[in-house]
């Protein structure tokens, strides 16, 4: 019998263990033989100690065979080095002890043997009746189930091996030091196999194999046919943090783009794996350290980009890369803008011109106006070369002409939303950018200008910055075109001056000479009178959109860009030298600060000049010579990542571009003056018709011109009074979105902060400068009694323009 019991603890099916509580119910004796054996040749108080022996047991088989079967057929390597460790280790151990009880039977040790040789079954069972086996294999039993359960093993295993881990971290905090004890073994055994993973794609740049399914990172298919790798959040464990995440996912794309770019560089061979840094993953202790992991994560990527990456992605082509998009895509250059919208115009003018010579013999007008993406693509060619005409012999000396005719494109967009939700405009505590359509203003179809991203540069930019570079583009663009259409007309001279002239005053002094004089000045008053409040409308508006487009060009994006700007071309340990500068107490000279530290000296302190202090210089921080053996080095790609997202997030909503409230009206506004714009030049085309016909005897018999003149003008003071309301409409916006505090910069970014650069801070990250607010806007904006009627007048009498 004793032999019996060990063999049945040892793991090997027993008759006589089996079902031991269950031999008690007569039913299930008289179903099973096995049962009615044991229980004919145990007495029921032998199968009440027994009962405990055979749950030991039950769940020794049992585990047997369950991590045998994971080990040898689960799709995840995690729960098949779990598993393993479970039969290895704790098993073992099980194992172990019950040979030890046999080797004390075999010796006659008195704890177990008693006279005569006789072996109480209260002495045997007390060998494993303590708790401590019983917790310790019924804690590994719920760890085997819930790698056997269904919802571990969706998408075929993917996301089992994250999720053990953090079953099994969670079972740390138990109260039993043996539960814990194999609970930190398994989260030992769990992390170094994911650790496996994680140095062959932050070492190595690879990915996939055996386990790919545990592993956060994803290859995909991009719209262009290439490999993009992306971040599966929910396979991250608990510990792994998303900046983690994002920094291991950089590292990653950044040897794979210096693996693709050795094919052609042979300077970069040999350098598309960081073995030197494994000693980093491998010196972590387990369970592992949130703070720690992301410390040696930091460490390499610090390492790669001091190694390669400078030499990849120079600060260099990051800075003429800037300056590229700040002046095309945020129109620092205004003749881009005034080059673009002409040709824009003038292509247009060509379409409706020749859909007019058509229309006579082919009814398709609809189809020859549509613009077609080869003609998009000249109305480029065709600003590039208006931009060189501009600079004349020095276009060829201009750079940035010369790599934004390389890079930029003038495409139709093919997406119906103005643009989907991307992490460039929702992190950070505000929404996406509004869904306006200001990119069909320029052709009215959607027409967007892009930017095709060299390799290198995706290390830095991606394509949902890009996305939002051409979303303020066309925010920007479309305000700047309506203030040049509407400046053109004061060009129409027919439309300000007396046309045709007086005539010359040899005929002028005869009767029919002052009748055809005194005609044509009666005909320019009647005009001039008719279009009097069209140009006051024009003037307000004009002033309007000159007073908007110079705060958001001025105060926002010149102000947000020399902040990004200067925190750019300032290392990170010149930060933190002029962090550790600007905290000495201004009313002390410079040789006492070393002793406000606790009688410590300041190794900073020390190596600034003498003399003069930080409020005189506002450069010394920058001049100071850091401590010796300090390395100046310049940020890496990831924080130039970062730092350009949260500059682009706070652009987009000092741009105002995220508030729908105010960027619809302003569209609608944008329409009209279109309106307006296109009605004064028909008026101006039927007065010279009128004229024609008066003066000269050319009569179309088609048209009715006083007619249209009538209805011309009646639709002119309907958009006058549209244009009106709509400057009124934006201005109240305004005022409710500054009195509600929508405009202040969300995470504390208002918080004191003033003119100064705001780029410095802890570890030297960015913070955006703080720009001026909307209240000076508005300040400009306050047009007087042209918009008295809106604030109180209520004479019913229509302000006189």
């Amino acid at each position: 019998m004793l032999h019996e019991i060990l063999l049945s603890l040892s793991g090997h099916p027993s008759p006589l263990l089996r079902n031991i509580s269950s031999s008690s119910s007569p039913q299930a004796s008289s179903s099973n033989p096995d049962i009615a054996t044991s229980a004919g040749i145990l007495t029921p108080p032998e199968r009440a100690l027994l009962a405990s022996l055979a749950e030991l047991s039950d769940l020794h088989v049992g585990l047997k065979a369950a991590t045998a079967q994971i080990a040898a057929s689960h799709p995840s390597v995690i729960c098949r080095a779990v598993a393993s460790a479970i039969d290895a280790i704790h098993l073992a151990a099980f194992q172990r002890k019950v040979l030890a009880v046999e080797a004390a039977l075999l010796r006659g040790d008195a704890a177990l043997v008693g006279a005569h040789r006789i072996v109480p079954l209260t002495a045997l069972v007390g060998e494993f009746d303590d708790g401590c086996w019983r917790r310790v294999l019924g804690f590994l039993a719920g760890v085997v189930r819930f790698m056997e359960s269904k919802g571990v093993e969706e998408r075929g295993g993917g996301g089992a091996g994250p999720k053990v881990m953090d079953m099994l971290r969670a079972e740390l905090q138990t109260g039993y030091a043996d539960v814990e004890r194999a609970a930190g073994e398994l989260v030992a055994v769990a992390e170094r196999a994911w650790l496996k993973q994680v140095s062959a794609w932050v070492l190595y740049g690879r990915v996939g194999g055996p386990g790919e399914g545990d592993f956060f990172v994803r290859v995909e298919l991009g719209e262009d046919g290439e490999q993009e790798y992306v971040c599966e959040s929910g396979l991250l464990p608990c510990f792994v943090t998303s900046a983690t995440a994002a920094s291991m996912l950089f590292i990653g794309r950044s040897l794979n783009h210096i693996r693709a770019l050795s094919a052609r560089d042979y300077s970069l061979r040999g350098n598309d794996h960081l073995s030197t840094q494994l000693t980093r993953l491998a010196a972590l202790k387990h369970p592992i350290d949130a703070a720690t992991f992301s410390n040696a994560i930091t460490k390499i990527r610090h390492f790669l980009s001091r190694t390669t990456l400078q030499r990849l992605l120079p600060l260099s082509k990051v800075l003429e890369t800037l300056n590229l998009l700040r002046d095309f895509f945020l129109l620092r250059r205004g003749e881009f803008a005034m080059a673009l919208t002409q040709q824009a115009e003038e292509k247009i003018k060509s379409r409706w011109k020749r859909a007019e010579n058509l229309a006579h013999e082919r009814r398709d007008t609809l189809g020859n106006v549509t613009m077609k993406e080869g003609e998009v693509a000249t109305v480029l060619a065709k600003t590039w070369a208006a931009m060189g005409s501009m600079q004349g012999e020095h276009a060829e000396d201009d750079e940035g002409l010369e790599l934004a005719r390389d890079l930029l494109r003038l495409t139709i967009s093919k997406s119906r939303t103005s643009r989907p939700l991307t992490p460039a405009v929702t992190e950070g505590g505000f929404g996406a950018i509004a869904p306006t359509p200001f990119r069909n203003l320029l052709f009215s179809i959607p027409v967007v200008l892009t930017l095709q991203l060299p390799s290198p540069l995706d290390l830095f930019l991606s394509q949902t910055d890009l996305q939002t570079y051409t979303a303020i583009n066309s925010y920007l663009l479309s305000l700047r075109r309506a203030h040049i259409r509407l400046t053109d007309l004061w060009k129409v001279t027919a439309l300000r001056r007396h046309h045709p002239a007086p005539p010359s005053p040899q005929t002028g002094s005869t009767r029919g000479g002052r009748e055809q004089t005194l005609l044509y000045r009666q005909r320019h008053t009647v005009r001039s009178n008719a279009l009097r409040n069209a140009w006051a409308t024009a003037s307000a508006a004009i002033f309007f959109l000159g007073e908007l487009e110079g705060y958001l060009q001025t105060e926002v994006v010149a102000g947000l860009s020399d902040g990004f700007h200067a925190w750019l071309t300032t290392s990170e340990d010149e930060q933190r030298q002029g962090k550790a500068t600007s905290k000495m107490p201004l009313n002390l000279p410079l040789d006492e600060t070393s002793h406000t530290n606790n009688g410590q000296g300041d190794t900073w302190v020390s190596a600034a000049p003498s003399s003069p202090t930080p409020s005189t210089t506002p450069s010394s921080s920058s001049s100071s010579t850091p401590p010796s053996g300090t390395q100046t080095q310049p940020h890496d790609p990831q924080t130039l990542s970062i730092a350009h997202r949260a500059y682009l997030r706070i652009l987009v909503h000092r741009l105002l571009l995220s508030q729908q409230s105010f960027t619809d009206p302003l569209y609608e506004l944008l329409v009209q003056i279109d309106h307006l714009v296109a009605l004064i030049h028909r008026l101006q085309a039927v007065w010279a018709a009128a004229d024609l016909e008066a003066d000269m005897g050319v009569v179309d018999a088609f048209v009715d011109l006083a007619r249209e003149e009538r209805d011309v003008q009646g639709e002119i003071r309907g958009v006058e009074r549209r244009v009106k309301q709509g400057i009124e409409g934006l201005i109240a916006e305004l005022r409710r979105l500054e009195g509600s505090g929508a405009l202040l910069d969300p995470g504390g970014m208002d918080d004191g902060l003033g003119d100064r650069e705001g780029t410095l801070a802890d570890w030297g990250s960015y913070v955006p400068r703080r720009v001026g607010g909307v209240d000076r806007l508005l300040m400009k904006l306050d047009f007087g009694s042209w918009f008295g009627r809106g604030r109180g007048d209520d004479d019913g009498v229509e302000p006189e323009l």
